[in-house]
Order: C-alpha cells, then structure tokens, then sequence
C-alpha cells in the first residue's frame, strides 16, 4: 500500500501555532505561502512547511524549510520514495548529492536525532524550538551556505518578529551557533564585542518571608508539603517530581538527587547530590507519608503513580487564594531563595554550591547578595548614628 505524503505549513493564528494545510492551485503547484486556517485562505510568510505521512497509527512529521518551491520538491521527493517502495523498488541516494553539501533540513534532522539520545527531554525540545525559528528566519537550503548574516538575521528575528527576551534571544543565538560548530561552521565572532547578543544579568529574585508566611497559610495540608520541600531542597523541578522515597533519609535528615534509569531521567549533567533537610521539613514528610499510605517510589505521585507534573499551577492558584499576584510567584524562585538564606545564615560557598548542584562556583556566587532585612538597616543605622 502507498503512503500518501502531505504538505503543512506550522504558523502562527488567533489560536496559537498550528499546522495548517498548504493551498493548491489546479495545476497541483502550492501558492506561495498561502494555508487554510478554519476553511479560509490565509496568507502567512512565517513559518516552516512540514510534510507529513502515516507510518502505522502514527504521524510522522520532517520540517523541510520555508521556501515553497523547495517543500514541494521535498514532498514529491518522499512521495516518490514511498511509491518506489510499494513496488518493491530499491532507492538509490541521489548521485552528487554529498557534493553539493547537505541541505539545511537534512542536517538539522540528523542534529536533532542526536540529541534527542543524548539530552534530556526538555534540552532537545528547546534545540528543536530554536532551529525550527532558525528556519523561518533563513533562506539557505545547504549548510555550506549559511554565513555571519544569516545567524545576525537570526538574532534580528527572535527580538523583533518573536518579541523575545534579550536572554532568550542570546539562548537561541547559542543553540544555533551550537549546531553550526557541530557541523564544522563557525559564522560568528567571538569575545567581547562579539556577535552574541547582549542582555542585562539581573539579580535573582527571592521570596521575602512575610510573603512565604501568606502563601503557606493559604495551603492545605498536601500544598504545603510540596512548596516546604522546594523551598527547603532548593531543588530543581524535575529533581522534586523525580524523588523517591528510597532518597529520603529521615535518621540522617537529608535527601538525594539520583538517577532514575527505571523511569528514562536523570540530574542535570549526569550529577547526584545530597541535601540535608531541617527537622520541621522531615516532621512534615513522615506525616506526608503515613496520610499517603500507597505503594508508589515516588515522593509526590500522581494517582497513577506518575511523577506530578502541574506544580507550577498549584503554587498560582495558591498565590491567587492568598489574594497575591500570581506572576509573583513560579518554582525557581524557591532555589533562588533557598541559595540566597543559606548564604545569609553564613554557610559557605563551597557547600551551597554543592547542595545547588552547580557545576561551578560563579552560578552559585549570583545568589550571594546584598541583605535587605530589618537587621542589616539597624547596622546600617548603628554606623552613622
């Protein structure tokens, strides 16, 4: 049986990014950036065009760039595959191709593949979000075309066509400088007044304890249990969701970050740690385990005994019920604090960098600062009084 091979275009509507399908004339050739977007025809020049087929029950998706002409070619071309393959016919790689050098989608692909077996999850997902942007914004279809423009085009597109963040933008720009290097290209400058794009280091923001006091008064008792053990860990959020019990250790009062090879996850680089817990956090987790009373590894489970996912939702609808501004409050900013009171109450750098599970000292010295609390202003005012 013949696979049919289809043409989208993912772009950006009323209702979020989709995959539209293209528009086709009578001659069977797609006009140039046109989509139909809920049974109309729209015109929309960003974007990636995808093609797309069956294999099983599954879809299979491969971007294959912005041009028109070149996705359509893309599209016969696999189509072509297929229908050889139905017949029983072997296919042959188009001769010379190496010679001309890979084209742009290709390598991107087989980039991708390779961290996706290499890198977390959520790290290839970010690399599969950049070089899709990365496509939008850039013309070449080889590799061996792409210069220093088209990485400062790029740069030029996530801040004014995606209106993101000067930090985000430096992120993108570093994931495709990443690539390129991957594959011997190096298009941009280096060091001080370089390419990269700039953005202001801005200090980490910390919870003030009156604003922890209202927010843990507007918790039930389980809420209260998940947002103490963020705060008091310092632990990142997939380390929480992949806890398990067999990490807790109540006698010694401490945690551990470890690797979970029976669920596919693993500490950032490849790094297990131990944390020592205050005594009111292992109260609160012998009492979180005997209400719970199941069988599940996991420290804080879904029902199903997976790892909780939707705790950044919990902790703004707790804001909110506490009357406070809910972009006020997101996870990381538990291990801000975290970092930031340990190094107030005077443990060291070295240690805390070790609880933080920093590969280096200078991420762990950013939450060294200055103390704004009633005790230092008294200081403060002692020395001019």
């Amino acid at each position: 049986m013949n696979v049919k091979v289809n043409l989208f275009k993912r772009v950006r509507t009323a209702k979020g990014t989709r995959y539209c399908p293209v528009v086709e004339s009578a001659n069977n050739r797609i006009k140039a950036h046109a989509v139909i977007v809920d049974g109309r025809e729209e015109k929309h020049p960003e974007g990636a065009y995808y093609i797309s087929w069956y294999e099983g029950r599954c879809v299979k998706r491969r971007a294959v760039g912005n041009d028109p002409v070149e996705a359509a070619n893309r599209r016969a071309k696999k189509q072509a595959e297929f229908t050889a393959k139905s017949q029983g016919v072997t296919v042959v790689e188009e001769p010379g191709k190496a010679a001309r050098g890979a084209l742009l989608v290709d390598a991107i692909r087989d980039f991708l593949d390779e961290k996706k077996a290499t890198r977390k999850s959520k790290t290839h997902a970010d690399y599969e979000s950049t070089l899709e942007y990365f496509q939008q914004s850039c013309t070449k279809r080889h590799l061996t075309d792409i210069t220093r423009k088209d990485l400062l085009a790029f740069t030029v597109y996530c801040r004014e066509e995606l209106e993101l963040s000067p930090r985000t933008v430096f992120n993108k720009f570093a994931r495709v400088a990443a690539f390129l290097r991957a594959h011997g290209i190096e298009v941009h400058k280096k060091g001080v007044g370089g390419d990269a794009p700039r953005f202001t280091v801005e200090e980490p923001e910390v919870y003030e304890r009156e604003d922890l006091d209202t927010l843990f008064a507007a918790c039930d008792a389980d809420e209260r249990v998940w947002f103490e053990f963020f705060l008091m860990t310092g632990m990142r959020e997939q380390e929480v969701m992949y806890t398990y019990w067999r990490d807790v250790n109540f006698k010694a009062s401490t945690v551990k970050v470890t690797h979970k090879p029976d669920r596919g996850w693993s500490p950032k680089a490849y790094k297990g740690r131990e944390i020592p817990i205050p005594a009111k956090l292992v109260t609160s987790l012998k009492a979180w385990k005997a209400r719970r009373n199941d069988a599940c590894e996991l420290l804080f489970p879904t029902a199903g005994c997976n790892p909780k996912l939707d705790f950044l939702d919990c902790l703004k609808a707790v804001a909110t019920r506490a009357g406070m501004d809910k972009d006020d409050f997101w996870l990381h900013k538990f291990r801000a604090t975290f970092a930031t009171w340990h190094l107030w109450a005077g443990v060291d750098l070295r240690t805390v960098q070790m609880w933080m599970g920093h590969s280096d000292l200078d991420s762990t010295t950013r939450y060294l600062k200055p103390s704004r609390s009633q005790q230092t202003h008294d200081k403060v005012n002692a020395t001019f009084a």
